[in-house]
């Protein structure tokens, strides 16, 4: 049998493709369509962006759903393994405290934000509300805010603006002010100028460095410093340390 022969014989087993002309698997042409920005890529924008209205981190959960069906690269959303797991958990612990401290004691201080936080001044000394304020910030600002809003937002923007520099810039800028103004409802503006700075600088490095994984320790570690200032009821000493 000839070369040709056997090509055909391949094709019509279905162990390879039949040609440049064959019509693409409904599964296929279905998650390109998630990829896009036609009906079914909107409408799964908006579910995703819904999903937290119902329950917290159900739009980060919406988000991995989406990267299946879709078959983006996990990759694409910030799901890359780092190339060394302990530097990038003593550095997103590092990177976290720190920038908590340094926002408590001399940026907040300077946009003349309140030295404790009345949105959250419950939870000085209320070990009854621990259990629900570590599922928030472990589940859902460390691993659903990054996703949500690093991870996804990044992917989708980027598909719209482009990669480069310019366009890196204006999406950390809009994924920093919709991250913000997320914060509005319960924490008021100093939540809002917080939340914003917070969306600059990961969004940054993100943008930098392609990967969450540092980035949702440096969140998580980020909060867990702000609770432990609230719960030992530090903030006002701490906000004082420099600016009286």
């Amino acid at each position: 049998m000839s070369e040709q022969s056997d090509t055909v014989a391949a094709e019509q087993k279905g162990s390879i493709p039949a040609g440049p002309n064959m019509v693409s698997p409904p599964s296929d042409r279905f998650a390109a369509a998630l990829r896009g920005f036609g009906p079914p890529g909107v409408l799964a924008i908006v579910l995703i962006l819904g999903g937290n209205v119902l329950f917290v981190p159900l739009s980060a959960f919406l988000v991995l759903i989406w990267v299946r069906l879709s078959r983006t690269p996990w990759r694409e959303i910030g799901y890359a393994r780092p190339q060394n797991w302990l530097v990038s958990i003593l550095t997103g612990i590092t990177v976290g405290v720190l920038f908590k401290l340094v926002m408590k004691a001399v940026v907040m201080p300077l946009l003349d934000a309140p030295p404790i936080n009345p949105a959250y001044h419950f939870l000085a000394g209320n070990t009854a509300a621990l259990p629900a304020m570590l599922y928030l910030i472990l589940v859902g600002a460390g691993f659903g805010e990054e996703t949500l809003y690093r991870g996804w937002m990044f992917e989708r923007l980027g598909k719209l603006l482009g990669q480069s520099t310019v366009a890196k810039a204006a999406i950390v800028l809009m994924t920093s002010t919709w991250f913000a103004l997320a914060h509005y409802a319960f924490q008021g503006m100093p939540g809002v100028e917080q939340a914003f700075i917070v969306g600059l600088v990961f969004g940054a490095i993100f943008a930098a460095r392609g990967s969450l994984f540092m980035l949702m320790i440096a969140h998580a570690s980020f909060d867990l410093t702000a609770l432990a200032l609230i719960f030992w009821d530090v903030e006002a000493t701490v906000a004082h340390l420099i600016f009286e």
